[in-house]
């Protein structure tokens, strides 16, 4: 069988780039990825939500992943992008941005190659990582979009969509 169609097979992600680290989501989840663009600020927002989009007529919150992480803001450069997730909270789905310092692509991760998270010895909650998977030499941390966008972030999609 061939390494593409094998790659097929395989759980797809959508990585990106916050400081020096590579993470990833399930590309199932990510509707659209876009330039950065001119955010509303929302008055008493926690510091990692950034304010509100529209995409397409709708208002999508936006999340600072790296504020979410625990590192210090940086200023947008030309590689800033707002990946758009469609996420579920309880019953319902909704539309929630991350902005994130880069985007590099759209992989297979085997799940064979992916070990749960440390306890210890990581500069962000381990809740919110899924697992560690590997891409060629490279480690590729999986968040686990459930304890990232907390029931906090929930009620700021329902307040503003």
């Amino acid at each position: 069988m061939s390494e593409t169609l094998v790659s097929r097979d395989l759980p797809q992600y959508v990585t990106l780039g916050i400081e020096r680290e590579t993470f990833a989501v399930e590309v199932d989840v990510v509707r659209e990825i876009l330039d950065m663009r001119p955010i509303s600020w929302v008055p008493n927002a926690p510091a990692f939500m950034l304010g509100m989009i529209d995409v397409r007529g709708t208002a999508v919150p936006v999340i600072d992943l790296r504020v979410k992480l625990g590192l210090p803001p940086a200023a947008p450069t030309e590689h800033t992008r707002i990946i758009v997730l469609e996420v579920r909270f309880g019953d319902r789905l909704r539309l929630m941005g991350l902005v994130a310092d880069r985007v590099f692509e759209v992989t297979p991760l085997a799940d064979q190659a992916q070990e749960p998270p440390p306890e210890v010895g990581v500069r962000w909650r381990s809740d919110y990582i899924r697992a560690i998977g590997r891409r060629n030499s490279a480690f590729v941390i999986i968040f686990d979009l459930a304890h990232l966008l907390t029931s906090e972030e929930a009620a700021l999609v329902d307040a503003g969509g």
